[in-house]
């Protein structure tokens, strides 16, 4: 992990950042480091108790979801594969409040995205297959999950296939508008 890039955009939500991995491609293959503490401590990201990993097929979306109360920071890295990965502010008194910002991660990229507390996060599978692993700041709360609809026509969030295949309970997710406030953090700046 080496300081976030200047990525166009990138500022528009405060506190999304972009970080470039280190990456040594050779006729192998290739060879990198996810995470290294001391490289998270100076970028001054929180600490991490949870890692996750997915596998998915072309089109597959998983999202957009979040935790609250117990929100988590996310580190999301794709070693294998390509996603187009999205997170949406929904913390209620943000100024970027149900604003979207949407990049692509790829192994070919080595490129990580750092996702605050208090924003939903998702993805979809551009190439064939993704491995897509993910650090967390917080433990997986069932109890706390809250879950976006994925193409809520309000953020119009141009996902890149048409035909994506989601789960049941993302299908049925509920658009931003029609989120309980319970569900929904407050910004504590």
């Amino acid at each position: 992990m080496v300081p976030s890039v200047n990525q166009p955009g990138a500022a528009a939500i405060p506190d999304v950042r972009i970080f470039d991995r280190r990456v040594a491609r050779d006729a192998r293959g290739f060879f990198s480091e996810l995470w290294r503490d001391n490289d998270a401590q100076a970028a001054g990201l929180p600490p991490f108790v949870q890692d996750n990993v997915a596998k998915s097929g072309r089109g597959v979306v998983r999202g957009l979801h979040f935790q609250h109360p117990s929100a988590q920071a996310k580190l999301v890295s794709v070693p294998y594969g390509e996603v187009f990965d999205v997170v949406v502010d929904v913390r209620v008194g943000s100024p970027t409040f149900g604003r979207w910002y949407g990049y692509t991660l790829s192994e070919e990229n080595a490129r990580q995205l750092f996702v605050p507390p208090g924003f939903a996060h998702g993805y979809q599978t551009t190439s064939e297959t993704s491995v897509v692993v993910y650090k967390c700041s917080a433990y997986y709360a069932p109890e706390h999950e809250r879950t976006l609809r994925w193409n809520d026509p309000a953020l119009a969030i141009p996902w890149p296939i048409v035909d994506a295949v989601a789960s049941a309970r993302d299908a049925a997710a509920r658009p931003l508008r029609e989120l309980p406030a319970d569900w929904l953090p407050r910004l504590d700046r």
